[in-house]
């Protein structure tokens, strides 16, 4: 059983990395240029994915897409978020 469940997962994941590769890149019309902190690397919706070759893909999960390499450090969107560590802290107490 535990076998099964560990297969419907990595089936799972491959089929996340394959839809993600698919995506486009973003350009200009979502892209800002930014000469402050608020750049796509340390917005909450962020993330970098291994693609073919283990070649990082780095995305933005609000829109969907792909960002340039070297865009990350310099570029953000109107969506931008502080990550959520940042907001609350590391562990925020429950209520």
């Amino acid at each position: 059983m535990a076998v099964r469940l560990r297969r419907q997962a990595a089936e799972g994941v491959g089929s996340i990395e394959a839809s993600i590769e698919e995506w486009l890149y973003l350009d200009e019309a979502v892209l800002l240029k930014t000469r402050s902190r608020k750049v796509c690397m340390t917005c909450h919706w962020f993330r970098h994915h291994a693609g073919v070759n283990c070649i990082p893909l780095l995305t933005c999960q609000l829109h969907q897409g792909l960002i340039a390499h070297g865009e990350h450090l310099t570029s953000r969107c109107q969506g931008w978020t502080d990550d959520m560590v940042r907001q609350r802290g590391w562990a925020p107490e429950v209520a």
